[in-house]
């Protein structure tokens, strides 16, 4: 009895010690993946033939499932130069890829030996196993190795749904129909596990049957056996090791440990010709800079043509990315999530031992760059890929400014290297609002500008109280010997003043907003002259119109990434001529249809297209 009043105080600390010893053994496994932050999606199949959606045409009936099966013929792979794309996804600055070997239409890339498979080696003009030579050269470049696996395969005769409106069969009723889908998937999973021993595996469609339908541990358990270090992501079922995220680039850091947002350059995966709603390769490096900002990675796709041949769109955005990603590496690999909102307005890093912190500016910041609340010591400044000067100048005790000149600045996004004495520590007390005489100041006019933005985004309005109208006629600060530059901003921007509320949540605009008494006006401070057009995430609303306060010129915006079948917001993209910036610091006015709607939860996968 002893012994077992000891074995039963013992249980718990022995439990946790195995747990620990198993987030241990996992951290190891995912160490490559959290440093790696870039890796490039391949969707690829005979579905660049025609240039249509992958799987989903036939399935949503847009082209019945002979047509679609048809472009096999068409499918030649006649250009495909595997080390070419290898070494274009290194160039670019990724550290692994991820490839189609079978989509949900089920044809298989590679010469898989299950039976009565639809192969690109048998049935496609390419008679060529198009893989094995990919994964070779990956491996060849020191690229990590991802496999894309459907587990839905929409156009085997033993899996039980074919398209949206047609199911083949009731598994409950036809159970040795559904084993035998089952043998034949996973003996596929069993081949490309043990041919090219892949160092990640993304599974897609988990969503059409349970996980014991899938029998997903049995799925695990078979490829943990052949490599117990391969990566799964979180689409087998819930126990995946991180998460995907699809198109929607997260508003807020999402909740899993490790992340990456699978993002398509244009609007489709894969190959679609009049598909020419590209994004800048601006607007991708800014998109790599939120995600890593967050601690997640970004997994960009390409699609190919069935030739094998990469879009001259796609290359270049690889090329492009390739540039700021060289120039600034020892800022995105490696690195971890960085400070919260509230101290710099933009996006930010940390190296790992919290030491050095990361600043990116996707504008030129000619009136310098605010840092606040910062505790720790800093022991230098520098540009990142860059020999230009930084100039620092010590506010207070925890605020410092940041100026560089031009020549220091890159054309799409500029990094500030901010090293410390010690672990990163933050001031978490509020700082004291900027007062009016202040602000009117003839010294240090473009911070208190910064600071009256910082005020008005957490609802500090200064100019409650004070006789300053919507229109700015008439307005008088009682300030004596005030700054006449400054009291003309003020009269120009009055409506972004007059009455105006606190700002939207963080994550949605990386400035700092300010919001109209109804809600239905979005106030945006603009810092310095933007490298691309800003942008705003999670907006529900339409927006009417949007124009440059104070002057009234009126500003086109475009949408990206709205899909039509997910409720998830696309991001407004605001282009700004430069000759309509202010020098001190410019608001943009947004008019919605209605009081802010706003876009906060966690982005999960699409699991329908129709």
């Amino acid at each position: 009895m002893r012994y077992l009043k000891l074995a039963i105080l013992m249980m718990p600390f022995l439990m946790g010690n195995r747990l620990s010893a198993q987030q241990n053994s996992r951290d190891q496994k995912m160490q490559w993946f959290a440093d790696a932050k870039l890796g490039i999606f391949i969707h690829w199949g005979i579905y660049s033939v025609n240039g249509i959606s992958e799987s989903w045409a036939f399935y949503n009936n847009y082209i019945n499932h002979d047509a679609y099966m048809k472009q096999l013929e068409g499918f030649d792979a006649s250009k495909y130069n595997p080390q070419e794309w290898a070494d274009l996804i290194k160039e670019s600055g990724a550290k692994y890829a991820v490839i189609t070997t079978k989509h949900h239409d089920g044809v298989s890339l590679w010469d898989t030996k299950a039976p009565n498979a639809t192969t690109t080696l048998g049935n496609s003009a390419a008679k060529k196993d198009l893989i094995t030579p990919f994964v070779s050269s990956l491996k060849r470049t020191g690229l990590k190795t991802g496999l894309y696996f459907s587990l839905p395969d929409w156009s085997y005769q033993d899996y039980n749904i074919f398209t949206r409106e047609r199911s083949r069969y009731d598994i409950k009723k036809e159970p040795n129909r559904w084993n035998k889908f089952l043998n034949y998937y996973q003996a596929q999973l069993r081949e490309i596990s043990n041919l090219y021993h892949p160092d990640l595996l993304w599974f897609d469609g988990d969503w059409e049957h349970s996980p014991a339908e899938w029998q997903t541990d049995k799925v695990r358990n078979l490829l943990t056996a052949d490599n117990p270090n391969v990566i799964i992501n979180s689409r087998l079922d819930s126990h995946g090791d991180y998460a995907t995220p699809e198109q929607g680039v997260p508003v807020v850091k999402p909740q899993a440990r490790f992340w990456e947002l699978c993002y398509t350059m244009n609007d489709s995966w894969g190959y679609q010709p009049y598909d020419n709603h590209y994004k800048t390769s601006n607007m991708i490096i800014r998109t790599l800079v939120d995600c890593i900002s967050m601690g997640g990675n970004l997994l960009l796709d390409i699609g190919p043509k069935a030739d094998g041949t990469i879009a001259p769109e796609q290359v270049k955005i690889l090329k492009d990315l390739g540039r700021w990603t060289n120039k600034h590496a020892e800022a995105i690999y490696e690195t971890q999530a960085g400070i919260p909102a509230g101290h710099f307005a933009g996006k930010s890093t940390l190296s790992k031992n919290k030491q050095v912190l990361y600043l990116y500016l996707d504008y030129k910041g000619k009136n310098g760059v605010l840092l606040s609340g910062l505790k720790s010591k800093i022991t230098n400044v520098e540009l990142v890929g860059n020999n230009a000067p930084v100039n620092v100048t010590k506010l207070n005790e925890t605020d410092y400014t940041f100026s560089l000149k031009e020549d220091g600045f890159d054309s799409d996004v500029t990094v500030l290297k901010v090293s410390l004495n010690e672990p990163i520590e933050l001031s978490a007390a509020k700082q004291k609002p900027v007062s009016i005489n202040n602000l009117l100041a003839d010294a240090g006019k473009s911070v208190n500008l910064t600071r009256l933005s910082i005020d008005l985004n957490i609802g500090i309005n200064i100019f409650q109280g004070t006789n300053l109208a919507a229109d700015g006629l008439n307005f008088k600060s009682g300030v004596k010997n005030f700054s006449a530059e400054v009291n003309d901003w003020i009269i120009k921007n009055a409506e972004a003043l007059y009455k105006t509320t606190a700002g939207i949540p963080e994550g949605h605009y990386q400035g700092r907003t300010a919001l109209s008494v109804d809600k239905q006006t979005l106030y945006l401070f603009v810092e310095g002259e933007p490298t691309g057009p800003i942008a705003i995430k999670g907006l529900k609303n339409n927006i009417s119109r949007i124009r440059v306060v104070g002057e009234g010129t009126m500003l086109p915006h475009e949408i990206y990434n709205k899909l039509y079948w997910s409720k998830i917001p696309g991001i407004v993209y605001i282009p700004i001529p430069k000759d309509k910036l202010d020098k001190n610091l410019t608001v943009i006015a947004v008019l919605l249809d209605g009081p802010i709607s706003l876009y906060r939860e966690e982005v999960g996968a699409i699991e329908s297209n129709l």
